[in-house]
């Protein structure tokens, strides 16, 4: 089991890799983002941005898995502070293999409790072509 002292400033996870299909980008647009572009490669909307695509919010929870299966099941964490900033550079797209990587930034441990400690991570995902 993964605990505080396994994380020292640098360390970096390997994440992925996952392979996004359009089957499941328009599922998770139903449930909970049903925006013409998440929903329909041709829509006008999609068209737009060059066909269909995946919500942000269901390439943050592809992360989400990936970083559960990188370290996430096999430590000691007690949950997150939250997040700090969200950037969706590129859009995600049908057949789009993402992998990359989570890497420690920094760690201190808490002042309200001295047990608990945090750690602040760098996520960055790309495709199969390399792009972010």
């Amino acid at each position: 089991m993964l605990t505080y002292e396994d994380f020292p400033v640098g360390r970096e996870f390997a994440l992925g890799p996952r392979t996004v299909t359009a089957e499941e980008i328009v599922a998770f647009a139903k449930k909970f983002d049903p925006q013409p572009f998440h929903l329909d490669g041709d829509s006008a909307q999609a068209q737009l941005v060059g066909g269909l695509i995946a919500s942000g919010w269901h390439t943050c929870s592809i992360l989400m898995r990936m970083m559960c299966d990188a370290y996430i099941l096999d430590c000691a964490s007690q949950g997150s502070a939250g997040l700090d900033e969200v950037r969706w550079i590129q859009p995600v797209r049908p057949g789009d293999t993402l992998q990359g990587t989570a890497t420690v930034l920094e760690r201190k441990v808490s002042r309200k409790d001295p047990k608990l400690g945090f750690v602040q991570f760098h996520y960055a995902l790309f495709n199969q072509r390399d792009e972010a």
